[in-house]
């Protein structure tokens, strides 16, 4: 059995939160609508927006993913109690989403943020094409300082491409955004080792550092009248986190301001990620993709590369095999040999337009503003680090 972690201290725990630069903030239907009469918490969710304008004060990136929509629609149409029909909760999800988004962003705006509605389904991390795409907004969004308000669209998803839950599509969007921490904010405030509803003697886990097939056996549901996730999904969220460098934790929302709480050393359960997002994402390039295709470069640009810097257009001298966006290439020095690999931000026909040429002329060639580099430095793993990874 896994029993509560006491080797970490809650203060490194607490850094893994504190210290990040991007923090996803998942909210649930419970915490959000009131089960009574289906409307909004207002008091509530100003307290979260208090806690993320927090965030970005301290120089951090908050992202949030919100159930609620369903919740709110099947009130507006008069829909009954219980589980609802696929169409039902569609027609739901279209109305209740106008109000959900509405309300963050009025709050938001309040706190001198802007607020972008982002709607995905499963293909959108699931296809290639469409979760470069919707990396490529986030990376616009959170540059340009707005907080995204993410949402399953279910007003398009079948049960065969759905999440079904917005635990799992919380770890999703933190994988996307290579952020750091994510915080699931619950109607538990921790994962227990027996069903508390069930046993007087269960006990909080401090701190998860693996999921064993036991933990998942005694993690019960929780039930609520909208919420569709328990702490089955929550595991299932910690792996796909955890296995994409970003720690994880359990948390209450049944308080207000619950992000500024989970500082003031509220019970929670993490899950901490044993490499940064970063290394894990550069690990996966040098490790386990195959080649599609090279870009060689001239000596300033080899130098430029292992100062840290991306790969621009104009250091590049030619390139060799035809790809997409996205695949892996290698990099390779004016003598021909490989100096690193990366994922091309071009597609091989598009690439070989920008080769030599300035970003100022990207536009203008492509009759679109692409992006300024051919393998950003976040995508590019020096032939060094690729030794290192083969080696482990």
């Amino acid at each position: 059995m896994q029993t509560p972690s006491h080797h970490v201290s809650a203060s490194a725990n607490l850094a893994l939160l504190t210290g990040a630069r991007r923090v996803v903030i998942k909210v649930g239907s419970t915490l959000l609508v009131d089960e009574q009469d289906g409307r909004l918490k207002a008091n509530w969710l100003a307290s979260l927006v208090d806690d993320v304008q927090a965030l970005v004060r301290r120089g951090q990136c908050p992202l949030v993913v919100t159930s609620g929509a369903i919740a709110i629609g099947r009130r507006r149409l008069g829909l009954p109690a219980g589980r609802l029909k696929l169409r039902q909760s569609q027609a739901a999800a279209a109305v209740g989403q106008i109000e959900l988004t509405a309300v963050y962003a009025e709050v938001l705006a309040r706190a001198g943020l802007t607020a972008a509605q982002i709607l995905l389904t499963l293909d959108d991390t699931e296809q290639r094409g469409r979760y470069l795409n919707a990396r490529d907004t986030l990376e616009t969004l959170l540059a340009q300082g707005a907080v995204p308000i993410i949402n399953e669209n279910d007003t398009v998803a079948t049960a065969e491409i759905r999440y079904g839950d917005n635990d799992r599509l919380a770890a999703r969007v933190a994988q996307l955004a290579s952020a750091e921490c994510l915080v699931l904010l619950s109607d538990v405030d921790a994962l227990y080792d027996a069903d508390p509803r069930r046993s007087k003697d269960a006990r909080p886990i401090a701190v998860v550092t693996r999921i064993t097939p036991e933990l998942e056996q005694v993690a019960g549901s929780t039930q609520s009248a909208y919420g569709t996730g328990g702490m089955v999904t929550k595991l299932a969220a910690a792996r796909i986190a955890t296995a994409a460098g970003c720690s994880m934790v359990i948390a209450s929302g049944r308080v207000t301001h619950p992000i500024a709480a989970l500082e003031a050393g509220a019970r929670c359960t993490w899950f901490p990620a044993s490499a940064s997002a970063v290394s894990v994402r550069k690990q996966w390039i040098a490790s386990h993709l195959q080649l599609s295709g090279a870009y060689q470069v001239d000596a300033g640009a080899a130098r430029a590369l292992v100062a840290g810097k991306s790969l621009l257009p104009a250091g590049a001298l030619r390139l060799d095999g035809s790809f997409e966006r996205g695949d892996a290439v290698a990099v390779l020095d004016p003598q021909g040999r490989e100096i690193g690999r990366g994922l091309s931000a071009y597609a091989s026909a598009e690439a070989a337009r920008l080769l030599g040429r300035h970003t100022s002329e990207i536009e203008a060639i492509l009759g679109y503003r692409g992006r300024e580099v051919l393998i950003h430095r976040d995508d590019l793993v020096l032939a060094t680090c690729q030794d290192a990874a083969d080696d482990s």
